[in-house]
C-alpha cells in the first residue's frame, strides 16, 4: 500500500521526468536540422521553409542564439492564441472538437474540486473511522484518511457525500448538455459552410444484388434512373485492381528514382551510370535517366492494358458503387432511406471522403458482416477476460512482497526507503503501460475484420473496444486484485459476513494506485508526446539513409493523425477515475486536473505544429465521447451506492438510486436531441444550400465534380 511519502516520491519523479522531457524539446524545436520533425504541418502545406542561418558552417546544425532558450516555454502561450475559428482552417473540425474533450474535463473536474476539498475533504478527515474499525486485515495509509473509508459505518456524515453527489451529477450533466449542444452546431454549420466536397454529394452502395441480363454499372444506373430522376448525377462502381495497384505503386517508385537522378545531374553535371543487374550490383553499365524513362514508359502502357482489362472483365467489378447526386438534398434522401423491401439490398450511406474509405472493406457481403462482426465479439470478449490474469501476473511481480518473493537477494536494496518508494509508487504503474503497448494494434486488426467501410469507423469501433478494455482490467481488474488477490489470506481467516464490509472500505484505497497511473501515463507520457523521441529518431535515420528527393523527405516527416482509436479511450478513462473517486476519496482529483490542463496545451501544439489529420468525419465521434462520460458517471454513483451500504447507511442509501435513474433519463434526452445531428443531414439544411447555390452570386463549382473525384480514385480491394 502506497504511502503519502511513496505517493509523494512518485510525483516528484514524474514531475522530474515531464520537466527534463519538456526542457529537451524546448532544446532539440530550435535546432534547425529538427525543424521539420517539430514544425512538419507547416512544411507539407508548404508554408514553412528551412531555416537559413549564416556564419559558421555550424549554425546550420545548431542553433548559437543564446537569447532563444530562455523563451523555452514560450510554446505553450503561442499554442493558445489561435482562435477556435482559425484553427478549424488550419487543422479541421475533428481536431477542434477532440480538443474540446480536454476542455470539458476541465470544465468538469475543476468546479468539483473545489468542492470536494471544501466539504468532503474536512467530513473523512476529521473522522476516525479507519482508527477504530477494527479491520486489522485493511492495509490503509494516510491518503485513506481523507477518503470515505475513514468515516464510521452508520454516521450521519454520508449526508454530505450524498448531497455532493447530487451536485457532481447535475453539475456534470450541465456541461454535457452545453457541450453537445455547442458540438452538434459546430458540426451543422461546418458542412453548410464547407467547400463543397464530393463526399457531400455522393452515396456509397453496397451489397448489390446480380442480375444476369445486366452488369453492376447498368444495373445502378437504371435503379436509381428509376428511383431518384430528378436528382441521380452520375455513379461510380468499385472494381478490385490489385495488379494495377502494384503497377502504379511501382511506377511512382521509378518516377522518384528519375526525379533523383535528375537532381543528380544538375549539381554534378555528370550523367549518373547504373547496373541493371540484381540490386545494380551486376550486369550492363546504362544511362540512369534514360534508362528509367524507358521503365516508366513500359510501366505506363501496362497500367493502361491492366486498366481496360479490369474495367472489361466482370469479375473485378465489385457489388458496391458510388453514386453521386446533382444536390445534397437528393444524396440526405438516398443516403437516410431504405432503398428496397429488402433491407439487406441495395444498402446506402453517406459516402466517407476519398481520404477516409477503406477501400478493402467495401465488398463484404451483408451476411458476411453480420459473421465477422459476431466473431470478433466472443474474440474480444476472450481477450478482455483472459488478459486480466497476465496483468494481475505483471502487477504483482512490480510489488514489493512480488519482488521479495521472486528475487529475496533483492531485499536488502528494497529497503532503501528510496527505493522502496519507487517501487510502490512508480513501478506498477510503468509495468502496466508497458503490458498495453501492442493492445491498439491488436483491436484495430480486429476492427479491420469486421468490414467498417471508412477509416474513421474503423477507429471509433476501436476506441470503444479500448474503453471496455481499460474498463474491466485497468479499472475493475486492479481493484479486485487489490481487495481479493493480494489480501486473500487475510480473507480466509475472516467471516463470511464480513466480506462485504472489507470490500467496501478496501475500493478506495486503490486510490494510490491510480494517483501513480496518473502520474505516469497522464503528465510523464503527455510530456514525452511533446518531445516527440521515437518520430525524432525515425526521420533521421530515414533522412540519412533513405531520402533521395523532397518527396521522400515529405514522406519521413509525416508523423499522421492524432490517432483517436488510443487517445479518446485513454481521456475517458481520466472521466471514468475522476468521476468515481470524487466523492470517495477526492486526493485523485488535483492530479486529473493537472492531465487535463497540460494536455489540453501539448495537443494544441501538437495539432497546430505536427499532426496532419488522415481524414475529416465532421466530428462523428462526438456521440461516443457524450455516452461514455454518461456511462463513467453511473458507474460513480453505483460504486458510492456500493460504498455506503456496506458502510450501514441504509437511511440514507436509497436517496443514491434517482441519481442513475435521472441520468439514464439525462442521455435519452441528449440522444434524442443532438444526435441525429452526427448521423443525418438536416434536409432544410441541404435546401438551403441548393437556394444559395442557384443565387448567381454564389461561388459554386461545377456540379459534374463528385463523380469525377471518386472516379479518378484507385479502387483497391482484395482478392475475395
Amino acid at each position: 500500500m502506497a504511502t503519502l511519502s511513496d505517493i509523494g516520491v512518485a510525483a516528484g519523479l514524474n514531475i522530474l521526468s515531464a520537466f527534463i522531457f519538456f526542457v529537451a524539446f524546448a532544446i532539440l524545436r530550435l535546432q534547425p536540422f529538427n525543424d521539420r520533425v517539430y514544425f512538419p504541418k507547416w512544411y507539407l502545406k508548404g508554408l514553412r521553409t528551412d531555416p537559413v542561418h549564416g556564419g559558421a558552417f555550424v549554425r546550420k546544425f545548431v542553433n548559437l542564439d543564446w537569447r532563444s532558450y530562455l523563451r523555452f516555454l514560450n510554446w505553450m502561450p503561442a499554442a493558445l492564441r489561435m482562435p477556435e475559428l482559425e484553427l478549424i482552417d488550419h487543422a479541421g473540425l475533428d481536431s477542434v472538437v477532440y480538443l474540446r474533450i480536454y476542455l470539458v474535463g476541465l470544465k468538469i473536474f475543476v468546479p468539483i474540486a473545489f468542492l470536494a476539498w471544501a466539504v468532503l475533504v474536512p467530513v473523512n478527515a476529521t473522522s476516525t473511522g479507519l482508527e477504530s474499525a477494527g479491520l486489522d486485515n485493511i492495509t490503509s495509509s494516510d491518503i485513506d484518511k481523507l477518503s470515505i473509508s475513514n468515516v464510521h459505518s452508520t454516521s450521519e456524515r454520508f449526508w454530505a457525500h450524498i448531497l455532493v453527489a447530487y451536485a457532481f451529477t447535475f453539475w456534470t450533466c450541465y456541461i454535457l448538455l452545453k457541450e453537445y449542444e455547442k458540438v452538434a452546431s459546430m458540426r451543422l454549420q461546418f458542412l453548410a459552410a464547407e467547400k463543397r466536397r464530393p463526399d457531400q454529394f455522393t452515396v456509397l452502395v453496397r451489397n448489390i444484388p446480380p442480375d444476369p441480363d445486366e452488369s453492376v454499372s447498368e444495373l445502378v444506373e437504371h435503379f436509381f434512373l428509376v428511383n431518384h430522376p430528378d436528382n441521380y448525377l452520375s455513379h461510380q462502381v468499385v472494381y478490385n485492381a490489385n495488379k494495377l495497384a502494384k503497377l502504379v505503386k511501382k511506377k511512382k517508385k521509378l518516377q522518384n528514382w528519375l526525379v533523383y537522378y535528375q537532381n543528380k545531374v544538375e549539381r554534378t553535371s555528370e550523367r549518373p551510370q547504373i547496373k541493371t543487374g540484381f540490386l545494380g550490383l551486376c550486369g550492363n553499365k546504362v544511362d540512369a535517366i534514360d534508362h528509367h524513362n524507358t521503365e516508366i514508359d513500359k510501366l505506363s502502357k501496362e497500367i493502361a492494358l491492366e486498366r481496360d482489362n479490369v474495367s472489361n472483365d466482370p469479375k473485378s467489378i465489385m457489388p458496391a458503387a458510388f453514386v453521386s447526386f446533382k444536390t445534397r438534398w437528393g444524396a440526405a434522401v438516398c443516403a437516410q432511406t431504405q432503398q428496397t423491401r429488402n433491407p439487406t439490398m441495395w444498402l446506402t450511406e453517406w459516402a466517407p471522403e476519398p481520404r477516409d474509405i477503406y477501400w478493402s472493406n467495401l465488398a463484404i457481403p451483408y451476411v458476411s458482416l453480420t459473421v465477422r462482426r459476431l466473431i470478433m465479439a466472443v474474440a474480444f470478449f476472450f481477450l478482455t477476460f483472459f488478459f486480466m490474469i497476465p496483468i494481475a501476473i505483471v502487477q504483482g511481480l512490480a510489488s514489493i512482497d512480488g519482488i521479495q518473493k521472486r528475487a529475496p537477494w533483492l531485499n536488502p536494496l528494497i529497503e532503501i526507503p528510496f527505493i522502496k518508494s519507487f517501487i510502490q509508487g512508480f513501478l506498477p504503474g510503468i509495468a502496466l503501460k508497458l503490458f498495453l503497448i501492442f493492445l491498439p494494434t491488436i483491436l484495430m486488426i480486429m476492427s479491420k475484420f469486421e468490414g467498417f467501410g471508412s477509416i474513421s469507423s474503423l477507429e471509433r469501433r476501436a476506441a470503444s473496444r479500448y474503453y471496455l478494455f481499460n474498463f474491466v482490467n485497468i479499472f475493475l481488474g486492479n481493484i479486485l486484485t487489490g481487495t481479493a488477490f493480494e489480501q486473500l489470506d487475510s480473507f480466509i481467516h475472516q467471516a463470511a459476513n464480513e466480506y462485504p464490509i472489507t470490500i467496501g472500505t478496501a475500493i478506495p484505497l486503490k486510490a494510490s494506485f491510480f494517483i501513480t497511473y496518473i502520474m505516469v501515463d497522464g503528465w510523464a507520457g503527455i510530456a514525452a508526446e511533446v518531445l516527440m523521441l521515437k518520430p525524432l529518431i525515425i526521420y533521421h535515420l530515414k533522412n540519412f539513409f533513405l531520402v533521395k528527393t523532397e518527396k521522400d523527405r515529405e514522406e519521413a516527416m509525416d508523423p499522421g493523425s492524432i490517432g483517436f482509436n488510443t487517445g479518446e479511450p485513454r481521456i475517458q478513462l481520466y472521466f471514468l477515475l475522476g468521476l468515481v473517486y470524487a466523492s470517495v476519496t477526492p486526493t485523485v482529483l488535483p492530479f486529473i486536473i493537472v492531465f487535463f490542463g497540460l494536455a489540453y496545451v501539448v495537443f494544441r501544439h501538437q495539432i497546430i505544429n505536427v499532426y496532419n489529420q488522415e481524414y475529416e468525419s465532421g466530428a462523428a465521434f462526438w456521440p461516443d465521447v457524450h455516452f461514455r462520460v454518461i456511462i463513467a458517471l453511473i458507474v460513480s454513483q453505483i460504486v458510492l451506492m456500493g460504498l455506503l451500504t456496506t458502510k450501514k447507511a441504509a437511511s440514507s442509501t436509497p436517496f443514491l438510486i434517482v441519481l442513475p435513474v435521472l441520468t439514464i433519463w439525462f442521455h435519452i434526452y441528449c440522444k434524442g436531441r443532438f444526435e441525429p445531428a452526427f448521423v443525418r443531414y438536416p434536409l432544410q439544411v441541404c435546401q438551403l444550400i441548393i437556394l444559395m447555390a442557384n443565387n448567381p452570386t454564389s461561388h459554386v463549382c461545377d456540379l459534374d465534380f463528385p463523380s469525377c473525384i471518386y472516379a479518378s480514385t484507385t479502387f483497391i480491394l482484395p482478392n475475395l
